[in-house]
């Protein structure tokens, strides 16, 4: 299985191809909580800093900035280390 893929700063061209700016917009408090994707995500963050730890791997963290991409099927444990707020999009 592929592992969590993080682009710190990407272009401003970059982001606008991706029409993240169109994509939804989620927010979390402090806390920690398991996941596991059914789809894949991409995901920018605009605010905060998570700790995600796949399972049986390393963790990986992602911050203000940071746009990311989530595999389909990877089960993790998010900790949120400071109040997330992220556009994301999923993969049909």
């Amino acid at each position: 299985m592929s592992d969590v893929k993080v682009n710190r700063n990407p272009s401003t061209e970059e982001l606008q191809s991706l029409s993240v700016t169109r994509w939804p917009i989620w927010t979390k408090e402090v806390s920690e909580f398991p996941w596991t994707y059914d789809a894949g995500e991409t995901c920018y963050f605009l605010e905060g800093e998570v700790e995600v730890t796949p399972e049986g791997g390393e963790p990986v963290t992602v911050k203000k900035g940071d746009l990311v991409t989530f595999p389909r099927g990877m089960s993790c444990t998010w900790k949120v280390l400071s109040p997330v707020r992220k556009h994301y999009t999923f993969e049909d």
